[in-house]
């Protein structure tokens, strides 16, 4: 048997820049082998029955020799796997994608390339650097900062550079004297300008500007080390009023979201696109609960209510899988009238073509409760389904309003298996700015992830939360609360934190 081998280029960092293609691989993947540099999202979309091998090189300490990778791409290939092989950037600049298509073509394995965005074109263009410019040059040249050391003589013809507009250079921050020395030595100008940029197009990115002159120094300065893009030319000196990336509101903060990782995703994202670094400590979980046939008589008997209030996303998406799954759909509801705490949850019921009847300004349990006074409910029945663990607020004043509830659980919310070690080594060191909560469950579950000195490890760490039920819970579990959100969303918080780093 013989498989297919698709050499990927994953990008330079940030998961959003991997091709189309490319993420199809990843997904239909029986084998994923990647690299250091591959971004870790990208895992996230491998089958969960698929094998993942980590193959990555840093520095001096290599998993596997480019021979050893070179053997395991053709075995997982001869079994009759479709074998992803996940590269940094682009497989084909600097990334001995062309040795591994050579191997394969030797073994006789059908394989294919797909290009990938390489750090030296995104690394520059997320500094404010643009490699080419009519008013500057429009000659570019790609150059290893690091050739083959088993190779007698340099490749690198050093004498013609000086010639060429902008040079960038991949691999070359333990080489940049060597790079300086040589550049100078064949005639370019030390007022050159010259940029490293770390880490480029992640949260993580830091970018070091000059001169020939002074580059070595400023980047020592900077203790700025691999992995890093070198550009030399006068394209650099746009860099001053180009840089957008490095100037977002978040960058340079680290935030942990404490959500649920199924309901992360959306907060992940929008701090990221911010400028935020990210690290998912998911406190909670969501699950089914174990008995469903509260809910199944209450499905069966929908005609019986003229409500159903939906508290959460959560609360119409599991209320909707069960009714698919007892053969029934959203005609089901026609003679019901609905209610939405929250425009996110009454977005998520429009998705199943209802609109809300009612959907309160304020975005708690009190709102709807208001809502429903101009509302005679009187020996009305109100089908509630929401969280297990949910505030009684709502039922309680309902039936006061002589309305009959039945509060039916269609989800809990569980304490998640968390990476703490993480977490705590970075709150250890000081390197998380802000925690962010988004309910009470995740403010319960978060403290009994931390040690008995959670006190002192969140020294210094900013406290945000999502609106004041969840502010009042963390105050009750001693936590220090520093941004309430206004609206009580997601884009609310958000841009609470926006505006609390702001004043800072």
């Amino acid at each position: 048997m013989t498989g297919i081998v698709y050499l990927v280029g994953a990008g330079p960092g940030d998961p959003g820049l991997i091709t189309v293609k490319g993420l199809e691989c990843i997904k239909k993947a029986d084998v994923v082998i990647y690299d250091y540099l591959a971004a870790p999202a990208h895992l996230a979309h491998v089958r969960k029955n698929a094998e993942s091998i980590y193959v990555g090189k840093k520095g001096g300490d290599h998993t596997l020799s480019q021979d050893g990778i070179n053997a395991l791409i053709v075995e997982k290939a001869t079994t009759g796997a479709a074998v992803t092989r996940l590269k940094g950037g682009d497989p084909f600049i600097f990334g001995r994608g062309g040795e591994e298509a050579e191997v394969l073509i030797e073994a006789g394995i059908p394989f294919e390339i797909v290009p990938g965005v390489t750090s030296a074109i995104a690394a520059p263009a997320y500094a404010g650097i643009p490699l080419t410019h009519r008013n500057f040059t429009s000659t570019l040249a790609f150059i290893t900062g690091h050739e083959n050391p088993e190779k007698s003589t340099s490749n690198i013809d050093w004498a013609s550079l000086p010639g060429i507009g902008t040079l960038v250079f991949l691999m070359g921050v333990k080489n940049l004297a060597h790079i300086v020395e040589r550049l100078m030595h064949y005639g370019m100008a030390p007022e050159k300008p010259a940029a490293l940029v770390r880490w480029g197009t992640t949260p993580s990115q830091v970018t070091v500007s000059g001169t020939l002159a002074d580059i070595v120094d400023k980047t020592a300065k900077a203790g700025l080390k691999a992995p890093a893009v070198i550009v030399v030319g006068d394209v650099v000196k746009l860099r001053e009023s180009m840089q957008w990336f490095e100037s977002r509101p978040l960058y340079g903060k680290t935030i942990v979201v404490t959500r649920a990782r199924e309901q992360a995703s959306g907060l992940v994202r929008q701090l990221t696109d911010l400028g935020a670094e990210c690290i998912e400590c998911p406190a909670i979980k969501i699950r089914r609960p174990a008995d469903l046939s509260y809910l199944d008589r209450a499905i069966a008997h929908l005609n019986e209510y003229q409500w159903v209030i939906f508290t959460s996303v959560n609360g119409v998406k599991f209320f909707f899988e069960r009714l698919f799954e007892n053969g029934l759909d959203v005609r089901a509801l026609h003679s019901l009238k609905t209610a939405s705490i929250g425009p996110a949850t009454a977005a998520k019921l429009l998705e199943y073509g209802i609109n809300s009847d009612i959907v309160p300004e304020s975005y708690r349990a009190e709102s709807v409760v208001a809502a429903f006074k101009d509302k005679d409910v009187a020996g009305d029945n109100i089908l509630l389904p929401r969280a297990a663990e949910a505030r009684p607020v709502l039922p309680v004043e309902l039936t006061k309003m002589g309305a009959r509830v039945d509060e039916i659980a269609v989800y809990n919310t569980l304490q998640s298996e968390a990476d703490t070690d993480t977490l705590i080594e970075s709150l250890a060191q000081k390197r998380i700015d802000l925690v962010t909560f988004t309910s009470s469950s995740t403010v319960r579950n978060f403290k009994t992830l931390l040690p008995d000195d959670a006190a002192k490890l969140l020294k210094g760490v900013t406290i945000a939360s999502i609106g004041p039920i969840t502010s009042n819970t963390a105050r009750e579990e001693g936590f220090d609360v520093h941004v309430t959100a206004e609206t009580y969303t997601i884009p609310g918080l958000c841009g609470a934190i926006v505006k609390h780093f702001q004043k800072k």
